[in-house]
């Protein structure tokens, strides 16, 4: 990878980027489910969701390899959440 496309951030991840659409789908989505689901399949589908690109950033700012991938696991885990 040369100088110009160096990944500096987490938000220069596509990954990371896709995690947040999935985040804007998700919130949107749940807009349309029964009041009654508010503070149960909605919370909860809104927590894991948001874990997602949470837990990409969170890894990403380690700097240690070893600990960025456990964390795309974690957020892996959350998509099958």
């Amino acid at each position: 990878m040369d100088a110009e496309n160096k990944i500096k951030s987490y938000r220069d991840l596509k990954i990371w980027n896709f995690g947040t659409e999935i985040v804007k789908s998700i919130y949107e989505i749940a807009k349309g489910y029964p009041k009654d689901e508010q503070y149960g399949l909605v919370s909860q589908r809104k927590r894991s969701v948001i874990s997602i690109p949470s837990n990409i950033a969170e890894g990403f700012k380690r700097r240690s390899n070893k600990e960025f991938r456990q964390f795309l696991y974690i957020a892996l885990g959350s998509v099958a959440e």
